[in-house]
């Protein structure tokens, strides 16, 4: 049984059991989470597909870590003869979430 969910504004594939890492949650690590937006529900072969979103369909998941930072994107800008270089580093912060059930 996976489910496709939006959560943060960003759609995954899950399933029970497996840890994936999403935008910054505001919750806390150890609390549980419940997403409704579930775009499609696929229970072994018995595919629900939402219009936009499944009704009574929801994902529980724990917050595992609330302070994970992703690896680092370096922007590099540069004008052609003129001297001028700039290079810049970003890490955007995740959270490590751990899907309990889809029901």
């Amino acid at each position: 049984m996976y489910a496709i969910v939006d959560i943060a504004g960003q759609q995954f594939k899950v399933e029970a059991g497996s840890e994936i890492f999403v935008n910054r949650l505001a919750s806390k690590k150890d609390e549980t989470v419940e997403f409704d937006k579930v775009l499609l529900l696929d229970n072994e072969g018995a595919v629900k597909v939402g219009a936009p979103y499944v009704e009574g369909a929801s994902v529980k998941a724990t917050v595992l870590d609330d302070s994970v930072k992703a690896k680092k994107v370096l922007v590099f800008k540069k004008i052609r003869r003129k001297g001028f270089q700039k290079l810049n580093g970003h890490r955007q912060k995740l959270t490590k979430i751990r899907i309990d059930s889809i029901a």
